[in-house]
């Protein structure tokens, strides 16, 4: 076991999820490849997440102790990634993990009882597990974030009721602000942006699994997107960019009514994207004035985040341009 803190999601047992129409109808939820797009797959009524803790500074992962579920040590694999859509039109993405004997889905977003979803593409066992994705998005103390009028205030300044300038909705009051104190090591250790490295007035200092906003111009796209969010962890480079370590380090979290895209030191990033599953592996208190502030614990994603850029496209050592420079 790892002396990291366990990671907590909210995960659903495989034969809560059925195929209510399709190829499969009436089978349970299982792994690609015995699996059909087009299927349509409903939450039961009745499902209760339950939730799993786990130890993901072991390599593989393991379940961590006093999970719940599962034995402690046990490890955890990939059993495949399942990509959803509702109705609307908003997008789930399934990370179907084996744990002993069991088959459990961690919805990485808002997953509804009696709300049908089409799958709509599959992954065999992927290397990476995305739990970094419900992971919160945070800002290490002191990183100045922008104000409607163009000012820049400290992040720890900062009070709900205060707004802040969003890319996307201009002025938006902030709902909640979190706080958390971790050790600067490892996988919790912040990733600094170099000033100017993304446009940044200044030295940009973010948790690992935060996204960073990119606008891609011209043919040579990441993801073949124009607009993608990219978890800063991707962008280590050893020069530009580069791990911060040792010591203790202060996370400081912004919720707004819907996810958006602020700018911190003059780059977009994004805000927390509030959903049932990022507030299970909070602080009890921290989950509980969350969900207070947020009945439900439902947010969209913005448009960016879906899909973001692969990490095999990131990894190849390229740094993409700065936002709104062209290729």
């Amino acid at each position: 076991m790892s002396d990291s803190p366990p990671f907590r999601c909210e995960v659903f047992p495989a034969g809560m999820i059925g195929v209510v129409s399709g190829a499969a109808q009436g089978e349970p939820l299982r792994p690609p490849p015995a699996v059909f797009a087009g299927d349509i797959y409903r939450l039961a009524p009745d499902a209760v997440p339950q939730v799993l803790a786990l130890d993901t500074g072991a390599d593989p992962a393991v379940v961590a102790p006093g999970a719940g579920l599962g034995q402690p040590g046990a490890p955890v694999a990939s059993a495949g990634r399942l990509a959803l859509m509702a109705p609307d039109g908003a997008r789930v993405t399934l990370e179907l993990l084996q744990v002993g004997e069991a088959l459990l889905a961690l919805p990485l977003s808002p997953m509804r009882p009696r709300l049908d979803y089409t799958l709509i593409a599959t992954e065999d066992a992927p290397d990476d597990l995305r739990l970094s994705d419900l992971a919160c998005a945070s800002f290490v103390r002191g990183t100045r974030v922008a104000l409607p009028g163009g000012a820049l205030a400290r992040i720890e300044d900062l009070h709900p009721g205060d707004r802040v300038l969003t890319r996307d909705n201009g002025a938006q009051p902030l709902r909640w602000l979190g706080r958390t104190v971790l050790r600067a090591e490892g996988a919790l250790a912040p990733v600094e942006f170099a000033p100017g490295v993304l446009g940044n007035a200044a030295a940009l200092r973010l948790n690992p699994y935060h996204r960073v906003f990119l606008y891609q111009r011209g043919a040579a796209r990441l993801a073949g997107r124009a607009e993608i969010l990219v978890q800063a962890r991707f962008l280590v480079d050893g020069a530009r960019v580069r791990r911060r370590e040792g010591g203790f380090v202060e996370y400081l979290s912004l919720a707004f009514d819907a996810h958006e895209i602020v700018y911190a030191e003059g780059t977009p990033v994004e805000s927390l994207l509030v959903s049932q599953a990022m507030a299970s592996r909070l602080e009890p208190g921290m989950a509980a004035e969350l969900r207070d502030r947020f009945p439900g614990l439902a947010q969209h994603p913005h448009v960016a985040a879906e899909p973001d850029a692969a990490p095999h496209l990131l990894r190849a050592g390229a740094m993409p341009p700065a936002p709104g420079q062209d290729d």
